[in-house]
């Protein structure tokens, strides 16, 4: 049963790195093969749902749902980026660090995001890696500044009875951050010139044609003529007589002079001369299309992941039709209905007028350009949102009020104030996440009861008994680094800490330096781009390649490292 155990963790870390299922039906469906074996039992597995230090997590990131949308981010997001574009950068990775200390990175970024996409006077692509670079590198200096550190804290406190503190991480987070910080600026000089597109590159992606006066589909709909399953192309919209019709439903009615649109590939232009009086025209519809263009990201929290178009309904989803998808810096081709989405990927959208109408866009979706705005806070609802979000962290670090208390009174006012609501929660409520960290819990405590915990640490000790502790503690943070960059940096949080904390034992070291190790080496995201969220929020918007990741990030990897292995045995000796 041991060597089953172990060999299902790889198992698992196969699925993850592979990417064929998502990591919450992977860790759920081991957690419950463990329940199912007697590994664990059913109120041990509860358990592991209702942890503290999870709870917290949750309460932080759905209290962030209403600091999200105060008018701060913006209101700064549009007095960074004034200036040489060298102290620009500086300003907005400052800023987005210390922001990120305390809110959402993912939230800081999404803010940063589309101020830097829309203005014109320094390109993108020399602005978003250095962002989302710093958001990691602010985040990881205190217990709420990512989740990666909260998800830490919920083992730790599994495992030893207490929580670590909210600025416990700092003592080595800090000094690492100001060192990896000037690396990267100095690293930034060497980001690309990617030219974002324009308004014609975005109208590139249509094709138009007029319907004559004597053609034999005016008065028939959509459907009728067959215009809904053509090869490589997709009837996206109809200009009528000024005014445009989008998206266009099957059940619509052809009229003389209609202008339809179509989107998809748009060189199998053949496809349209099967229809009698279908006319090609040149551009006089150009500006009347690109008055409801609206470009977004693809989220993380996005139910879009992994499904094509046409399985999700897109158009009745969100009154919208897709004109193009664009994947870091390369435009993919094809039809676009079929391809699977990923997150990150840059979709732009011709959109109804109800689009912004619809409740399901801020779950799924970045905005990076369009007229579409969010709904913010007043002035007194974002003091009153800011001011308890400070206290609840205020009264955690001076140990007055658990930081649980403080969230949860906090979303009470929320709630009682109609700053945020319950239907918004439910929707925006984290549950792979809480999945995900949960049964990690549990999966962890089935490798302790297995035997596999201690065969383990039996493992690690014959492996580095010749090299001391300080060699266990340097594997046991490469271990969680390669993790993150291949999964995500929960569950690589996730998976490396049962590793650390059974080398720890095995050693007979204090288990805090592995403990740390484990939370820094989770935020050492700087390679590749799929690892960590913000780095897939600002892939595509920066047209990025991979390339340009690696070139960046390997000297900020490697100067964070350096200074994470030198501090980390110092602050917390073994």
């Amino acid at each position: 049963m041991t060597w089953a155990v172990l060999l299902s963790i790889a198992g698992l870390i196969g699925l993850l790195i592979s990417g064929w299922v998502r990591p919450a039906i992977a860790f759920v469906s081991l957690a419950g093969a463990y329940l199912l074996l007697g590994l664990v039992d059913t109120a041990t597995l509860l358990t592991q749902y209702t942890n503290p230090a999870l709870a917290t997590l949750l309460l932080l990131l759905l209290v962030s749902l209403a600091l999200e949308r105060t008018p701060l981010l913006d209101w700064l997001s549009q007095r960074l980026l004034n200036g040489r574009e060298s102290s620009a950068t500086v300003r907005l990775m400052g800023t987005s660090a210390l922001l990120s200390a305390f809110l959402n990175n993912t939230a800081v970024v999404a803010a940063f995001l589309g101020a830097i996409s829309r203005q014109k006077r320094i390109t993108p692509s020399r602005l978003l890696i250095p962002l989302s670079y710093a958001s990691i590198l602010g985040g990881m200096t205190t217990l709420v500044g990512t989740s990666t550190n909260l998800v830490v804290s919920s083992f730790a406190l599994n495992s030893t009875g207490s929580e670590l503190g909210m600025f416990q991480f700092a003592l080595v987070g800090l000094p690492v951050a100001l060192f990896s910080f000037a690396v990267l600026l100095w690293r930034a000089r060497s980001l690309p010139h990617h030219r974002p597109e324009d308004t014609e590159d975005k109208l590139s992606y249509f094709l138009a044609a007029d319907l004559q006066a004597d053609s034999p589909m005016v008065g028939k709909s959509i459907e009728a003529n067959r215009l809904r399953n053509l090869e490589g192309l997709y009837l996206l919209e109809l200009e009528r007589e000024g005014r445009l019709i989008s998206p266009v439903g099957p059940e619509e009615i052809l009229q003389a002079g209609d202008t339809l649109v179509f989107t998809g590939e748009v060189g199998k232009v053949q496809a349209l001369q099967r229809f009698p009086g279908l006319k090609l025209f040149g551009h006089r519809a150009d500006d009347l299309l690109a008055t409801n263009l609206v470009e977004v990201v693809v989220s993380h929290e996005s139910e879009l992941a992994g499904q094509t178009l046409q399985e999700v309904d897109f158009r009745s989803m969100f009154n919208a039709g897709v004109v193009g998808i664009r994947r870091g810096g390369r435009r993919l081709e094809g039809q676009l209905g079929q391809i699977p989405l990923r997150v990150g990927d840059c979709l732009v959208l011709a959109v109804g007028n109800d689009f912004r109408q619809h409740r399901n866009i801020d779950r799924n979706f970045h905005l990076l350009s369009g007229s579409f705005t969010r709904p913010q806070l007043s002035r007194t609802e974002s003091w009153l949102t800011l001011g308890g979000f400070g206290a609840a962290i205020g009264l955690a670090a001076m140990d007055v009020l658990p930081l649980f208390h403080g969230l949860l009174l906090l979303m009470a006012g929320l709630l009682a104030g109609r700053v945020l609501s319950p239907a918004e929660l439910r929707r925006r409520f984290p549950f792979e996440l809480w999945m995900i960290i949960g049964s990690a819990l549990a999966i962890a405590q089935g490798l302790e009861n297995s035997g596999a915990a201690a065969l383990l640490a039996e493992g690690m000790q014959s492996l580095f008994a010749g090299y001391g502790v300080f060699a266990a503690f340097v594997g046991c943070y490469l271990l969680t680094l390669l993790l993150t960059e291949t999964v995500t940096n929960n569950a690589a949080a996730a998976l490396a800490f049962p590793v650390a904390w059974t080398t720890a034992q095995a050693f007979g070291a204090d288990p805090m330096p592995f403990i740390m190790a484990v939370a820094y080496g989770a935020s050492a995201c700087f390679l590749i781009p799929y690892g960590y969220q913000t780095h897939l929020m600002v892939y595509s918007p920066g047209r990025y390649q991979i390339s340009d990741f690696l070139k960046t990030g390997l000297p900020v990897s490697l100067a964070y490292s350096a200074g994470v292995l030198a501090l980390t045995p110092l602050v917390f000796p073994f």
